[in-house]
Parts: structure tokens; C-alpha cells; sequence
């Protein structure tokens, strides 16, 4: 381990776009391309865009720190077009070896594989990893706690968007614990009744039952729509009535693939062909079957190109857990992209139309100054890829802001996990370690 991704580990940094991949792993590879992954892919989350305009300082720095760490040659910040402010608070600061890549208000942009492929031209294999083929990706506000971590400073807050229909849309900083419903409460609270929260972007997200649940280290944003929502809907079909609609009413009709992003670019995924598999007992060839394993659930196929309102990306989930409870892996090749993949990749006004978002898409969710401190926080011991970490505090010690509360499992992987506030440990649970803030504010 070199001794940036040492002081990353030691930071507790994950990938702070959803998956949470511990960045000191990333940071012990060697790639000859680092790349910056500032597309932000869900419409209506403004987290990153907002980052890089107002601490393009701090994300240079820890690009830099990540390249040397990696050996990478060429640093790409990838972001849309549209994203100005971002661009013109960067731009003047850029190294030699780094470029921006400017891309279309396309979706799933922020799909790391259609990241990579637009930014360079490399396609990830199917299965595989942006490393496969020499690059290493991370967004924006990892590469900021990256360049904290080299300060000596552990990740305790998220900064994140809460959006939709709330009386104030904005972006915040709290410290990692903090309730969503406190989260909420920074933005007016709901601006309709009854209300349905997505944790995460309207597509990609998931209900949240309880508001009491915590900010994560990977939280991308609280989305509030209306109950009876289109975007709600969605979420809200049951898998069996998925299925029974599929048996009865798919046509083979073949636009689900035509415009899934993953297979434009050469990767075997064919939802069409997974649907009829299913249909049939899954007869056939296995590796179709085999195949939901690649897909990015991006639901291009249930929002945009299923004309009979079928959710191929409903039935891939359901086949990679079932697969993956088997320990099953999937082996296949990169085949050509679609000579007509770029024109096949789906414009976001298109998805907010879809999804009718535009009455709760304001055109705005300014970044807040400042960082909210909450009275409790609940740091979930899981909330990255690898295993849950280990409490090394007890009920009743008191704790500063920064220290380590849990520790990485020996020889696995996993994160760190910091205090977000100075107080009293109140109870620790099998999932999580609760602080009540008082004694030292610091």
C-alpha cells in the first residue's frame, strides 16, 4: 500500500457516487488514465456540479493525488456541457496533463461505462471493471475527501441534494448520520401530502420507509413526489405483476436492447432475449440468463422503451440475486458496439418528460455555506462495498469529531467509519453506532 491510499484508508473514503468501493483499493491499482466522473447521472441530483464550480481547488488536488498514487499519465474530469459554472472554475486551473471532457445532457451518462467510452473510446468488458482496460474512476466528491484525507481529515459529512417537491430545494453538507428527516427539514420540508421520498436520483433511487433512516457516506440525494407519482408507480410494481405481464403481452418487439446502454456498447445484455428466457423457464441458452448480471439497472427499458409497460431492469434484479446466491459469475466477451450507439443514447429532458418531473425539476438546488450539526447521529457500520466494519468504542465513551469509531474487519474489505459529531456514544447496535452530541463540540 503506497502512502496516499494509506492515509485514504486510513480516512475512511469510499466511491461517493452509490456503490461505496473503498478508494484505497483503487488508489493501490496502477492505470495510465484517472478519471473524473463529474456527468452526475440521475436527473434532477446537483451535487457534483456544484462541487467542482465552488472547490475546484480541492478536487484538482486530490486528482493529483490520485494519479500519482495510480501512475496515471492523463487526468480527464468528464462533465456536460451545460454544467458552466463547473467548467469555467476549472478550466483556468488545469495542469498540463489534464483535460475536460465535455459531454451531451444525455442519460445514464454517469454510468461509469458510458462514462469511460465517451471520454476515451475504451469500452469496458462485460463483467468487468473501468481497470480492465487501464483507467481508474471517481467522482467529485471523492476526490475531494481524498485531498482531506492527505490532510489528515476522515470523511464525516455528505454533502447531497434534496430536491422535488419540497418548499426550498437545496444542496447541504451534514455529517454522515444525520436523519433524513432532518435533511428534509433543511428544505422546508414536503410541498405535497401525502408524500413518497426516493433516496437517490428518480430512476435509479429507492423508496425510504422511514425518515429516521441516516445519511451514508453514498446518500446522492432525497427526492420528494407526490404519492401516485409516475416516477412513484414505477417503484412500486410488484415483480409478480411484472412477470404476468411479460407473459402475456411481450412482443419481442426488441427496443428494450435497442436502447440499452450497456448493449450499444458491445456488451451481450439483451434484455429482450432475458424476458422471453424467463417467460419460458428460462430455457435455452444459460449465458442469457447469465447476462442480467452486467446490467447497470439504469431502467432506460422500463422507463423509456418498453411500449407495453414491462420492467426488464425489475426482472434482472431479481435474477442477479438469485445468481449471485448460487455464486454464479459471469464470463462473456466485448463484442462491436452499435454503429448507431451515440445516436441511441437517450437525452435527459427525454427521461424528466418520461417521468413528468417538470413540475417538481426546479431550476435550481443552490449548495448551502456552512454545515448543519444535528444532536444525534446513527453511523451505519455498513455503507460501503465489503464488509460491515467493527466498533472500537463502547456505550457511554466519549468521542471526538473525526475519531474512528469502527474499524476495517483484518484482512477484508471494507471502510473506516469517523464520528460526525463530538459526544457520547448512546448504543451500539449490530448495524450501527449511535452518538448523542455533548462534552467537547470538537
Amino acid at each position: 500500500m503506497n502512502d496516499i491510499s494509506a492515509k485514504v484508508r486510513a480516512a475512511g473514503v469510499v466511491g461517493a457516487g452509490g456503490a461505496g468501493f473503498p478508494t484505497h483499493v483503487k488508489l493501490d491499482a496502477r492505470a495510465d488514465i484517472y478519471i473524473v466522473n463529474g456527468a452526475e447521472c440521475e436527473p434532477m441530483l446537483r451535487t457534483d456540479q456544484q462541487l467542482a464550480a465552488r472547490r475546484p481547488g480541492e478536487l484538482l488536488r486530490g486528482l493529483d493525488y490520485a494519479m500519482r498514487a495510480t501512475g496515471a499519465r492523463e487526468g480527464i474530469i468528464v462533465l456536460k456541457a451545460r454544467y458552466k459554472a463547473a467548467i469555467a472554475a476549472l478550466t483556468p486551473r488545469l495542469p498540463p496533463n489534464v483535460r475536460i471532457a465535455l459531454i451531451r445532457d444525455i442519460y445514464p451518462a454517469g454510468d461509469e461505462v458510458i462514462t469511460v467510452w465517451l471520454a476515451t473510446g475504451r469500452r469496458v468488458p462485460p463483467g468487468g471493471i473501468p481497470l480492465d482496460i487501464g483507467a481508474v474512476v471517481s467522482n467529485p466528491q471523492t476526490l475531494i475527501n481524498v485531498a482531506q484525507a492527505m490532510d489528515g481529515e476522515p470523511v464525516t459529512t455528505r454533502t447531497l441534494t434534496v430536491t422535488g417537491a419540497v418548499k426550498n430545494p437545496v444542496t447541504v453538507t451534514v455529517p454522515v448520520g444525520t436523519s433524513l428527516a432532518e435533511v428534509l427539514a433543511l428544505a422546508g420540508g414536503a410541498a405535497c401530502d401525502p408524500a413518497v421520498y426516493i433516496e437517490g436520483g428518480p430512476v435509479m433511487g429507492r423508496p425510504v420507509g422511514d425518515l429516521a433512516a441516516p445519511v451514508t457516506k453514498t446518500t446522492g440525494g432525497l427526492i420528494v413526489l407526490p404519492a401516485g407519482h409516475t416516477a412513484v408507480l414505477f417503484k412500486q410494481q410488484q415483480l409478480a405483476g411484472i412477470l404476468r405481464i411479460a407473459r402475456t403481452v411481450c412482443e419481442q418487439c426488441c427496443y428494450c436492447t435497442e436502447l440499452c446502454p450497456r448493449h450499444i456498447v458491445g456488451h451481450e445484455l439483451a434484455p429482450h432475449l432475458i424476458i422471453r428466457a424467463v417467460n419460458h423457464n428460462c430455457l435455452g441458452d444459460p449465458a442469457i440468463v447469465k447476462s442480467a448480471l452486467t446490467c447497470s439497472e439504469c431502467g432506460v427499458c422500463e422507463v423509456l422503451a418498453c411500449p407495453v409497460g414491462i420492467s426488464p431492469r425489475r426482472v434482472n434484479i431479481a435474477l442477479k440475486e438469485q445468481l449471485r446466491a448460487k455464486g454464479v459469475r459471469y464470463e462473456g466477451v466485448l463484442g462491436k458496439a452499435d454503429p448507431m450507439a451515440e445516436h441511441r443514447l437517450i437525452p435527459s429532458s427525454r427521461i424528466v418528460a418520461r417521468l413528468n418531473l417538470k413540475p417538481w425539476y426546479p431550476p435550481e438546488a443552490p449548495l448551502q455555506d456552512g454545515e448543519y450539526s444535528p444532536g444525534r447521529v446513527v453511523l451505519l457500520l455498513k455503507q460501503h462495498a465489503g464488509r460491515p466494519a467493527v466498533p472500537v468504542v463502547k456505550a457511554g465513551d466519549q468521542v471526538k469529531r473525526g475519531q474512528l469509531v469502527a474499524d476495517i474487519p483484518d484482512g477484508a474489505l471494507g471502510a473506516r467509519v469517523h464520528a460526525g459529531i463530538a459526544g457520547i456514544v448512546a448504543e451500539i447496535t449490530p448495524h450501527a453506532i449511535i452518538i448523542d452530541r455533548g462534552g467537547d463540540t470538537r
